[in-house]
C-alpha cells in the first residue's frame, strides 16, 4: 500500500511540475536519433530561427521542455545548426489540431552505427550515444508517449565493408529502441543520405530493403536535397525538406499500424517503401 501511494504521489508530483512550467501532462514523444545530419548542420538563416510552434516542445541537455527551436541539438555547440527535426515536428502538429509535439534530440555527429549500442564509446564527442539517448528516453517518458522514431546516420558506415552490414545492425537497433518503450510495433522513419557523394549510394541501397525486413518501418527520399558546400552537410531548406518527409512517412506508418487489429501488428510489415516521399 505504502509503495502504491508513494508512487501516485511521485506521478502527481511530476504533473503539477509540468503543469508550472506551462508543459502539457501527455506529449506526442518523438526520438531523433543518427548523426550530424539528424543534428544539424545548416546555416541558422533569420527566417530559419522564427521558425517554431507553440505546440512543439524540445527536450533541452539538462531535460527540461521549452519551445522547439533552431538548434535542437547540443552535440556540437559551436556548429549545431538546421536539421529535420524542427519542421518534422511542426508537420506532425499540422496534421493532428489537438496534438502537442515533444522532440527528444538524441543525435551525436560522427558516429557511426557500432556506437549506437549499449556500451559503446565515441571517443570525439566524449560521449556513450546509445546509452545516452536511452537516460533521455526515459526521462522525457514521463511526460507522454513515444510515438516514433526518426533517423538519419550512415555518412560514417558509407564503405562498401561497413554499408554491407549496416542493415542488420540497423534492424537490431530498432528492436533494441523498440523493447525499451515498450512497443513492438514503434514507427521507425530513415531518411536517405544526400545524393550528393556517390559513396553515400551503399547505404541508400541497402536502406531500400528496410521495409521488406523490419515491420513498421519506412524509407524516405534525398531526392532533390542539397548540401551546403562541403559534400556532407544539407543545407538548411534540404534539412526542412527531409524533416517534412520524414513527417509524411511517419503519418503514412501509423495509419498503416492503425488498420492492423491488436497482435497482428507485430509480425505485420511495413506496406509500402517510402522512398518516393
Amino acid at each position: 500500500m505504502y509503495r502504491i501511494f508513494t508512487s501516485s504521489l511521485a506521478i502527481l508530483l511530476l504533473a503539477a511540475n509540468a503543469r508550472a512550467q506551462g508543459i502539457p501532462e501527455k506529449l506526442d514523444l518523438y526520438i531523433l536519433m543518427g548523426q550530424s545530419n539528424m543534428a544539424g548542420r545548416g546555416p541558422i538563416t533569420p527566417d530559419i530561427a522564427a521558425e517554431h510552434s507553440e505546440r512543439v516542445y524540445m527536450f533541452t541537455k539538462d531535460t527540461k521542455w521549452v519551445i522547439a527551436r533552431h538548434p535542437l541539438h547540443f552535440d556540437k555547440p559551436a556548429i549545431a545548426g538546421v536539421g529535420p527535426g524542427l519542421s518534422f515536428g511542426i508537420a506532425m502538429a499540422a496534421a493532428d489540431s489537438s496534438a502537442k509535439i515533444g522532440l527528444i534530440p538524441c543525435a551525436v555527429g560522427g558516429t557511426p552505427i557500432e556506437h549506437w549500442k549499449p556500451g559503446a564509446y565515441d571517443s570525439i564527442s566524449k560521449t556513450h550515444p546509445y546509452d545516452d539517448a536511452v537516460a533521455r528516453i526515459k526521462a522525457a517518458m514521463k511526460y507522454g508517449t513515444i510515438k516514433g522514431v526518426i533517423w538519419h546516420q550512415g555518412e560514417s558506415d558509407s564503405q562498401p565493408e561497413k554499408a554491407s552490414v549496416y542493415l542488420s545492425q540497423l534492424s537490431v537497433l530498432i528492436k533494441r529502441i523498440r523493447e525499451l518503450v515498450g512497443n513492438p510495433g514503434l514507427p521507425f522513419v530513415v531518411g536517405q543520405l544526400g545524393r550528393y557523394r556517390p559513396v553515400y549510394a551503399n547505404i541508400n541501397t541497402e536502406l531500400e530493403k528496410l521495409p521488406e525486413l523490419v515491420p513498421f518501418t519506412a524509407v524516405v527520399s534525398s531526392e532533390g536535397l542539397v548540401h551546403k558546400g562541403d559534400s556532407t552537410h544539407f543545407d538548411g531548406p534540404s534539412a526542412q525538406e527531409m524533416g517534412r518527409r520524414m513527417a509524411a512517412g511517419m503519418i503514412q506508418l501509423q495509419a498503416d499500424r492503425r488498420s492492423v487489429p491488436g497482435q497482428a501488428r507485430q509480425a505485420l510489415p511495413a506496406k509500402k517503401n517510402s522512398n518516393n516521399l
